[in-house]
């Protein structure tokens, strides 16, 4: 498997793990806690997997980072019903903007 395809699961398991965070009323509802220990438990497998195969340990965790915060966001407004203001936007085309620089001059 590709170090490309590991950072998208991980990256994705983490989005799901942070998602249920709310939904575990702080470690006391079991389901939804097993549920987020799990998917963090997928999510660093595959990004220190991902890492082991190849890919950079900088822009690795950038993107992980990166690309599941802005997840997190999306999904906070279109899912939990947050609000969204022009200061969130700009954090994540910062976040965005970001990754994609380390992604530009990581090519050595």
């Amino acid at each position: 498997m590709s170090p490309y395809l590991l950072l998208a699961v991980a990256i994705v398991a983490e989005v799901i793990g942070t998602s249920l965070l709310k939904s575990t009323e702080g470690f006391t509802r079991l389901w939804p806690t097993l549920g987020t220990i799990a998917a963090y438990g997928v999510a660093f497998y595959a990004l220190a997997v991902a890492i082991q195969k190849g890919m950079n340990v900088g822009l690795g965790y950038a993107m992980w980072a990166g690309l599941g915060t802005t997840l997190i966001v999306i999904i906070s407004v279109l899912v939990l019903g947050e609000p969204i203001t022009a200061v969130k936007i700009l954090g994540v085309g910062l976040i965005i903007g970001g990754v994609v620089l380390l992604n530009l001059g990581g090519a050595h």
